[in-house]
């Protein structure tokens, strides 16, 4: 990480998160109100944004909403709002991760870590796609497990390649049901765990169960790069 741009209107977390990131040898920028923000965004182009959503101008998501319009940077919520709706419309409008307060530093740096390898969708040309023992040629459409092939049907493989191409970040349930299924499809969560739980059986074994795909308890799930 190079450059950070911390977007809260409480100076003491601003401190904090400044003093933290410093010592990783992180150049830090601070802005108190979304405008600024935005503003700090377009003037210094930072290589991740930590932002609040409680901001004393405008609420964080119609910053994410208007970053995302022109700008790919990483970033990552941290508020105190716990609610399942404000983590899926940041997330939705194009946040990477979201982080609730009180938080630790070690987290925060991982995600950003994170965030910063996943930010970008996988290029349309790559190939082939790895994270542990999964193995996937996404040209002849073939996926291994620990060097056996396996069988997945379309929407499997669809649903598989979904997860490639936001690999590491949260993907929505909405943004899922809409890209595989279709607009009128999104509220339909129980069929999208139904096709997940079989996805997790053919590429996750029990001792690893968990650790390729994650779920984000009423928010969606994320393909893990091991």
């Amino acid at each position: 990480m190079k450059k950070a741009l911390i977007i809260d209107d409480e100076s003491a977390i601003r401190k904090f998160i400044r003093v933290s990131l410093e010592g990783q040898g992180c150049a830090v920028v601070e802005a108190e109100t979304g405008k600024d923000g935005i503003r700090e965004v377009v003037g210094t182009r930072p290589d991740i944004v930590i932002l609040d959503l409680g901001l004393p101008d405008m609420d964080g998501s119609e910053v994410i909403k208007s970053i995302r319009e022109w700008s790919s940077v990483p970033i990552i919520v941290l508020t105190v709002r716990e609610d399942e709706e404000s983590k899926v419309t940041a997330l939705d409008l194009g946040a990477d991760d979201y982080l609730t307060k009180p938080f630790g530093v070690p987290e925060l740096l991982a995600r950003m870590r994170a965030a910063e390898r996943h930010s970008m969708p996988i290029n349309a040309d790559a190939k082939s796609f790895k994270s542990g023992r999964l193995e996937v040629d996404l040209v002849g459409h073939i996926v291994k497990v620990a060097g056996k092939e396996v069988h997945l049907t379309s929407t499997e493989y669809d649903l598989l390649k979904l997860l490639i191409k936001y690999a590491g970040k949260v993907v929505t349930h909405r943004q899922i049901l809409k890209e595989i299924w279709g607009p009128n499809s999104v509220e339909h969560t129980q069929y999208l765990r139904v096709y997940m739980g079989h996805l997790r059986k053919k590429i996750e074994s029990e001792k690893d169960s968990g650790k390729i795909i994650i779920t984000e308890p009423c928010v969606g799930y994320r393909l893990m790069i091991l």
